[in-house]
């Protein structure tokens, strides 16, 4: 699957339903394989282990679930930051 047909589905956190964007960027490792999913940042803080950079929110590959014909469904700890 390329990343051009990865772009255009949602992303949908499967512990609270909430959609996280389509994604805008892929991590690769050195081999080529898939290291994480970048979706954009800035709206909820997504805590736990999902690093926030200037650009989105990185979501490790690991914590990808399934890739469905419209969805990637992934599943992600949810807290919000309280201010």
């Amino acid at each position: 699957m390329s990343f051009s047909e990865i772009k255009r589905k949602d992303v949908v956190n499967i512990c609270d339903g909430r959609k996280l964007g389509k994604p805008i960027d892929l991590i690769l490792n050195d081999n080529a394989a898939a290291e994480a999913l970048v979706v954009p940042g800035g709206s909820g803080g997504l805590l736990g282990f999902l690093k926030q950079d200037r650009e989105g929110c990185v979501i490790p590959w690991s914590r990808v679930r399934r890739i469905g014909d419209d969805v990637i469904l992934v599943e992600v700890n949810s807290e919000r930051a309280e201010a």
